[in-house]
């Protein structure tokens, strides 16, 4: 069954909400009309006896079942996952519009604990799979097309085959799940539930985080203090979930003997090892001509001495900070998505007219943003905070473009559709990129130009950069776990250690600043995520170069790339552009992108 993913974007928008437009509300009915529905409740049912029907019919007899009888039990359990699906994806999207209720809190659990002991019995399927014979496997999907249709998802299960531990520690870790959940929500509801004192008004923490882009500098540092005190007052809570939720995973993976705490979320990216490090050290030597000089560059403009860290995000003193009103956005993005080809804005309008987008800030709603694709034979629905800044609008472009690539997806069906996430992050950059280009082709002033690409990379420097430093951070704090117990300055002086060396000599660091760790919901919900956003913009950048060059096709291929959803690998997806992540050198074409831009900007100062 799919996690719902939890917002993972580092945008920030303005704390007003006035005069943005009619802002959309998710309409839940798709899923189920209420918590008490008949529907959902003869889900649950249904679900609790097909998995003890399941089990009674194949457990222990896999190797014994024929091509299209194999077949039929990989059917019956997708059929599993869809429904348990439905069923999450409706509780926890209900959940995350409010999550500071404690009716919707206990209902997402009580859904959560049913559906964990009801699939319990299920634990074998991976099991006995990964016990099946290579030559018995391939003769199988030699003789069936529809059950070889399903070849990537055994490979990426048999992945696991290694670190299988034995059928009662695997369900005695099935159950236990429920229990790591539980520290989760404890972030979760910790975050959502912070208050913060700004110009005499009590905000969350979406709306004061939005300050950080205020033209008011004096505005930009009340807000960094005030996050910095709040965060401190709660620092004992943040650092018990993190030591928490790393020595969980130490446990996990030591068991498993997975070779390093970043080998799981590998496995589950599909993605080897060597292709993410190459990504890292190219980041990170990339870092002086990147980061450093835009925050040079950035110093001049601001007519500082010395940046701190309240400036990182500052609008540019030439900027118009006018805030863009909903119907503006969804005009500039759907402008931009159907340009690009027609079929892209006929998938992205039934978001904006059905219900499938929650953008509005609301106490209790969770923070960020997100596209959650709930499962195959509904749609998915994007979760958004949006306040009318022009990250916003590329927040907007961001998320939808996630949606657009579930729903091309969801034809592939439930175990072949979800998508890697170094993959999942393509269509949505993607998105983001055909906005930004559609914005600069229309700049009318070499101003206009200047504002739109100086934007363009400080959201891809907070991508890529900030993305790649959030890795090394997390994978200090994995190592050091590994070694024992952490205290809250142990967290902060590892977050600190990677912060001046991304960011470069023009800042300073403000006291306080060293427990900002502490919001960022990735490495609680889903260790090393971070490095598929650096993953996916490199990628997409590559991409966006063949586009640029006219690649003949390139529409028709594009979209076959997203409807394959994770039926293949990033090396066939990528073959017919003629792209491959294993080469090192692709990495460099990708930030080189980024580096003519700052080149660009360089140039308009002489």
């Amino acid at each position: 069954m799919r996690d719902l993913p939890f917002p993972v974007r580092d945008a920030n928008a303005s704390h007003g909400t006035d005069n943005l437009g009619d802002l959309p509300e998710w309409d839940l009915s798709d899923l189920y009309t209420s918590d008490d529905a008949p529907e959902l409740a003869t889900d649950l049912e249904w679900l609790e006896a097909e998995c003890a029907a399941f089990a009674a019919d194949y457990e222990d007899k896999l190797a014994d079942l024929d091509a299209a009888g194999l077949l039929v039990c990989v059917e019956r359990n997708e059929k599993i996952n869809q429904v348990a699906g439905r069923v999450m994806s409706y509780a926890g999207l209900r959940y995350y519009q409010l999550t500071t209720d404690a009716e919707r809190a206990q209902f997402m659990s009580n859904c959560q604990e049913k559906i964990t002991n009801f699939t319990t019995p299920l634990v074998f399927f991976t099991l006995e799979l990964n016990r099946l014979e290579d030559d018995a496997l391939a003769a199988a999907f030699a003789s069936n097309t529809d059950l070889a249709r399903y070849e990537p998802v055994f490979r990426r299960i048999r992945a696991m085959k290694p670190h299988q531990l034995s059928d009662e520690l695997e369900k005695f870790l099935h159950d236990l799940g429920v229990v790591g959940d539980a520290w989760e929500r404890l972030f979760d509801e910790t975050i959502a539930g912070l208050t913060f004192e700004m110009e005499g008004e009590e905000l969350n923490i979406e709306a004061t985080l939005n300050y950080l882009t205020e033209q008011d500098r004096s505005k930009r540092e009340a807000a960094s203090r005030e996050l910095a005190r709040v965060f401190q007052e709660n620092i004992k809570i943040f650092s018990r979930v993190h030591n928490t939720a790393a020595k969980e995973k130490e446990v996990i993976d030591r068991w498993r003997n997975m070779p390093s705490a970043q080998t799981g979320r590998h496995l589950s990216n599909d993605v080897e090892p060597e292709v993410v490090e190459a990504l890292r050290d190219a980041v990170v030597a990339a870092y002086p001509k990147l980061s450093h000089r835009y925050y040079e560059l950035k110093r001049k403009w601001l007519g500082l001495d010395r940046m701190q860290v309240w400036d990182r995000n500052a609008p540019l003193p030439m900027e118009d900070t006018k805030t863009v009103d909903w119907p503006t956005a969804r005009k500039m993005v759907m402008d931009a998505y159907t340009a690009f080809d027609p079929r892209m804005g006929e998938l992205a309008e039934p978001f904006f007219d059905k219900g499938w987008i929650d953008a509005a800030v609301k106490p209790g709603k969770a923070p960020g943003a997100f596209a959650h694709p709930t499962v195959t034979n509904v749609h998915p629905y994007v979760m958004l905070n949006y306040l009318g800044k022009p990250r916003d609008v590329m927040t907007l472009a961001h998320e939808l473009g996630h949606g657009v690539h579930q729903v091309l997806a969801a034809d592939q069906g439930e175990m072949l559709s979800s998508t890697p996430l170094t993959l999942a992050e393509t269509a949505s950059v993607f998105g983001e990129m055909l906005t930004f280009r559609k914005m600069l082709e229309s700049a009318e002033t070499q101003e206009q130009r200047k504002i739109l690409l100086a934007g363009k990379v400080e959201d891809m420097i907070n991508t890529v950069v900030r993305q790649i430093a959030f890795y090394d951070f997390e994978c200090k704090l994995h190592a050091a776990r590994s070694q024992g117990e952490l205290t809250p300055d142990d967290i902060n002086a590892l977050w600190m250690s990677v912060q001046a060396e991304s960011l470069g000599e023009a800042f300073d660091f403000m006291e306080g600043y060293e427990t900002f760790w502490a919001y960022i919901p990735h490495f609680v919900h889903s260790p090393f995520y971070v490095y598929a956003y650096a993953f996916g913009d490199g990628l997409v950048n590559a991409l966006y170069a063949v586009y640029a060059e006219g690649d003949e096709g390139f529409e028709d291929k594009y979209f076959d790339m997203l409807k394959a959803g994770g039926s293949k690998h990033h090396k066939e997806l990528l073959a017919p552009f003629g792209l491959d992540a294993s080469d090192p050198k692709f990495w460099d074409k990708g930030l080189s992108m980024i580096s003519e831009m700052i080149d660009e900007l360089e140039a308009m100062e002489d």
